[in-house]
């Protein structure tokens, strides 16, 4: 008797055997890439001078207890005869990785793998030794160039980052904890991707498992291709979590020509500081959605100033590439040559306008300046706050034509923000602060329940913050 639910059942698992067979079919062999790209990849070891920290230098297995309890053995253990004392110097060890880039033997790997290395040796696929010369090291990127004596070498193939899209294979060839070329694979999560305290870097992340000892090391397309120099990963336990960071090779290689060419890297600059644009904020400045970089400060006398654009300017692109948030626009000027001129789109007034911006060339870091109170001082209870005028001084110090300092929180919207004595309110409601006399005029006239923005100066940085009054 023919069973037509035999029959179907057969039929669906055909079906479900010919896609598992077709899905293993598509899973990418990195045989052949492996094999190609291996010789071009290389382990990392240096070595240091550092002080010894008693006890640390008896048992170096305390290296890796957190700082407190490490600091109670270092101060516990007696001192044993013979032992490095407290104080005295030792050699500490580092792994990492890199790959060659020129058969000449330039290296290209991470500076923190590197950095402040008393000797430096690379070792390669044969385990030959050959030690390095640091030829430069850039610090904001994270990349360093080092150069072994050689001819021949083998070298990688350097690809595009730029052309690089989620969901596409990956692969990582590195030394973690120092088992040499050891391979792993993925596929890319996202690009563009900004860290806390890294804004000069779109960083490809990955799902490839990354350890210490592959930092430095390539991250390969299926082409085989070096699209990325593996950095850093995002860890709660200190192991590999699936949330892995690679330098855009493109990014790299412009910061590695620089350092063998100028000794140095050259960077653009705005001379602006910058909040992101949360719902609040947009709909005080009169924008239909969070988008952009919110200039919060500009700096007298830079490239954004002498080009037109103000505090409360809500910068939405950069030569026609979109800011969706704004740590999207630190690493496009960082990528600008000094000297160009860059077209921005800005909200301004509620209004759209375009600006031409010359770029300025990255200064070093200035310190901030802290404010106290001088002055006036008038008292809103609408905010929760006492004010006081800036004193002439503290305006030429600041480099503010005016505002109002806090000197009382009490209760209010002001505690609830988190306002602090000491700040310096420079904007409030989008008007300026000149004096306490218009504070307290444009407090008064503050919208309830409605989102209203409040320019806060603190310890020399600049920010916007949102409030809503009740009725």
């Amino acid at each position: 008797m023919f069973n037509r639910n035999s029959c179907f059942a057969f039929v669906a698992g055909l079906a479900l055997l010919g896609h598992a067979v077709v899905a293993q079919a598509e899973l990418p062999d990195f045989t052949p890439l492996v094999e190609s790209a291996s010789p071009a990849v290389v382990n990392i070891s240096t070595k240091q001078k550092v002080q010894s920290r008693g006890a640390t230098a008896q048992m170096p297995e305390l290296e890796g207890l957190p700082p407190i309890f490490r600091e109670f053995f270092e101060h516990s253990i007696p001192q044993m005869p013979g032992a490095p004392g407290r104080g005295q110097q030792r050699e500490a060890q580092s792994l990492g990785s890199g790959f060659i880039i020129s058969e000449d033997g330039y290296v290209l790997t991470n500076n923190h793998v590197v950095a402040d290395a008393d000797e430096i040796i690379v070792r390669l696929p044969d385990r030959s030794e050959l030690e390095a010369k640091l030829i430069g090291a850039d610090p904001r990127s994270d990349v360093a160039v080092l150069k072994v004596e050689g001819k021949g070498l083998p070298t990688v193939k350097i690809g595009r980052s730029d052309e690089l899209k989620a969901g596409e294979w990956v692969l990582a060839i590195g030394s973690p904890f120092g088992f040499d070329h050891t391979v792993t694979a993925g596929i890319v999560s996202a690009t563009g991707r900004s860290l806390p305290n890294e804004s000069y870097v779109p960083f490809i992340q990955t799902d490839v498992a990354i350890n210490p000892g592959n930092s430095g090391g390539p991250l390969f397309n299926l082409d085989g291709e070096v699209i990325g120099i593996n950095s850093q990963i995002f860890t709660r336990s200190g192991g590999f979590m699936g949330l892995s960071f690679a330098i855009p090779i493109d990014v790299a290689m412009d910061v590695a020509n620089q350092l063998r060419t100028e000794g140095k890297v050259s960077r653009g600059w705005l001379g602006v500081v910058i909040q992101e644009v949360n719902k609040d904020l947009a709909e005080s400045f009169g924008l239909e959605r969070p988008a952009g970089a919110l200039v919060a400060q500009v700096m007298d006398g830079g490239p954004a100033a002498r080009g037109g654009l103000r505090v409360g300017d809500v910068i939405l692109s950069l030569n026609d590439k979109p800011i969706v948030m704004s740590a999207d626009l630190p690493h496009l000027v960082g990528a600008l040559k000094p000297g160009s001129t860059a077209r921005m789109e800005v909200v301004r007034d509620g209004d759209r306008k375009m600006l031409d911006v010359k770029i300025g060339a990255m200064p070093e870091e200035g310190e901030a300046v802290a404010a106290s109170g001088g002055g006036q001082e008038r008292s809103d209870n609408r905010l929760g706050v006492k004010v006081t005028e800036l004193t002439d001084e503290q305006k030429k110090s600041l480099d503010l034509p005016g505002g109002v300092v806090i000197t009382e929180i009490l209760n209010g919207p002001a505690a609830m923000i988190g306002l602090r004595p000491g700040d310096v309110i420079t904007h409030l409601n989008n008007q300026a602060i000149n004096s306490a006399a218009t504070f307290a005029r444009v407090a008064e006239q503050l919208p309830k329940n409605r989102s209203v923005s409040m320019r806060v100066l603190r310890q020399g940085r600049a920010s916007f913050i949102t409030f809503k009054l009740a009725e």
